[in-house]
């Protein structure tokens, strides 16, 4: 068993994430998507799907970029 490094529960299921050189231990999606998951630099949501990325920022939409001042941005449906 191995301890969930957001909620520190010791679960037999936890599972390893490994990003960027480094390994992280979660014992479910929502503590992972807790400890990895980018703020919207705009609207402070944690991005889950793809996000946009300016110039080293992130948003969760073409919306708030714009709203942040990052021109040419746009959405893909």
């Amino acid at each position: 068993m191995a301890r969930c490094e957001v909620c520190g529960n010791d679960y037999g299921m936890s599972f390893e994430v490994h990003a960027q050189g480094a390994v992280h231990v979660f014992d479910c999606f929502s503590c992972a998507i807790h400890r990895m998951a980018p703020l919207c630099e705009h609207c402070r949501v944690q991005i889950i799907g793809q996000g946009v990325e300016v110039e080293g920022h992130w948003y969760c939409g073409a919306h708030c970029a714009r709203a942040e001042g990052r021109a040419g941005i746009v959405d893909r449906v």
